[in-house]
């Protein structure tokens, strides 16, 4: 069995789909389903069961196991919203969970992926796996960073894999119900849906208007890579999972108008209290990444855009 937690989420769910395709229907899908609409994301799958996140950490907890021999998890869970300054909100969320996840899977000699994030760059220019290029700006990434300190301390006597998995930017299928938090691509393609005009923001941190730089990295890469490490059980760390290329914002605005043959930019100044905590540059340094043996390419950004928004269309149709 593999358990995949945030099953019903994004990058969950589409982890769940590559798993259906190279076969794997023995899967244990974890998520809060208190919005059930991201449980369609998983209206085609086939899984063999389902527990609510909080069932699941109580399993964790008394060290029970899940009904047959677990092989692998998974671990997407978290909470994303990276404007929420609950800081025991997040602590529990994206720390607690992990940890007691974590500790079980090294008791049960059980394979751990699991999802952090290249939010812990942060303001800094340079995105790699290093603690000196590491200065989260807000509580999300920082309860991010803080679990792979733990990680950090553990994984060199661990008798079972652990990877951490630093996600810059990921787009594509199965987002909607991330709102706000959804992907540009999303929400310029729905923008042009309503109107002529697709909203960037002006100019910040030595950027021109819209020329603020993103790693922008397609959901189908992310799923194969978690898949990649979970059957290359000879990897232990954390390693970026981006595209190694950034991309201005003006480059997506302009492939999504490709797409749809007609809009033009408008750049808006950026709303109250964001501007301090913005990322305006990321790019993943892959060199680790690389060093693991990872052989696969990336989809490029126009490419990954113009499939993307095919799937929405004919999602829509």
């Amino acid at each position: 069995m593999i358990i995949v937690t945030g099953g019903a989420g994004f990058i969950g769910s589409n982890i769940v789909r590559h798993l259906n395709e190279a076969g794997v229907t023995d899967i244990l899908v974890v998520d809060d389903l208190a919005d059930g609409h991201k449980a369609m994301n998983l209206a085609g799958a086939r899984i063999a069961d389902y527990l609510d996140h909080e069932e699941f950490l109580a399993h964790l907890a008394a060290r029970r196991d899940f009904g047959g021999r677990v092989s692998g998890v998974l671990h997407q869970g978290a909470c994303t919203v990276t404007t929420e300054w609950d800081g025991r909100l997040m602590m529990q969320r994206n720390h607690a969970f992990s940890r007691e996840l974590l500790h079980w899977c090294l008791e049960k000699g059980v394979a751990l992926v699991y999802a952090s994030s290249a939010s812990v760059y942060g303001a800094g220019r340079e995105s790699r796996v290093a603690p000196e290029c590491e200065r989260p700006v807000n509580v999300y990434a920082w309860s991010k960073l803080v679990f792979d300190q733990h990680v950090r301390r553990l994984v060199a006597s661990a008798q079972s894999p652990v990877v951490g998995l630093r996600y810059f930017n990921v787009y594509g299928p199965g987002e909607a119900h991330k709102g706000a938090m959804a992907s540009v691509i999303w929400h310029f393609h729905n923008q042009l849906g309503q109107g002529e005009e697709l909203r960037l923001f002006e100019g910040s941190h030595g950027h021109g208007p819209g020329e603020q730089r993103r790693d922008f990295i397609h959901v189908d890469d992310v799923a194969r890579a978690n898949l990649w490490f979970l059957a290359h059980g000879g990897s232990r760390g954390i390693f970026n999972l981006g595209t190694g290329r950034a991309r201005s914002f003006n480059d997506v605005a302009r492939a999504v108008i490709a797409w749809h043959g007609r809009g033009r930019i408008r750049y808006v100044p950026f709303p109250p209290g964001l501007l301090a905590g913005y990322q305006s540059f990321t790019e993943a340094d892959l060199a680790t990444l690389r060093l693991a043996g990872y052989p696969h390419d990336f989809i490029g950004l126009e490419e990954g855009v113009r499939a993307y928004l095919d799937w929405l269309k004919a999602s829509a149709a």
